[in-house]
């Protein structure tokens, strides 16, 4: 029995100072692995502002490009409704002279 008891006490006083190893490492690669990530998540941040950028400078050309187009669509609107009405004026212009013409 004494064997065991050796055994027993061997173990036991290596217990606390094994423990103490394991639970350090486990700490550090924690540690290590928080920092991998939030290294990650910073290189990510980066790249989704610089995109953002883009995006902003992108989007301002496109609403810039939206208003010349509108403004063209205005001015071709405008004279589209002139040539409608000088065609209006030239329909009725020829209808009176048609109907003028009739009754003589």
């Amino acid at each position: 029995m004494e064997p065991s008891k050796s055994k027993a006490i061997v173990v036991s006083t290596s217990t606390p100072s094994e423990s103490l190893l394991p639970l350090s490492q486990p700490d550090s690669q924690l540690s290590l692995l928080l920092y991998d990530v939030s290294q990650q998540v910073q290189v990510a941040m980066e790249n989704m502002l610089k995109l953002i950028g883009e995006i902003d400078q992108s989007s301002a050309g496109i609403m810039e490009d939206i208003e010349r187009c509108k403004d063209s669509s205005v001015e071709r609107k405008k004279i589209l409704e002139e040539e409608r009405e000088r065609f209006q004026k030239a329909a009725f212009t020829v209808l009176e002279m048609l109907n003028t013409g009739d009754s003589n």
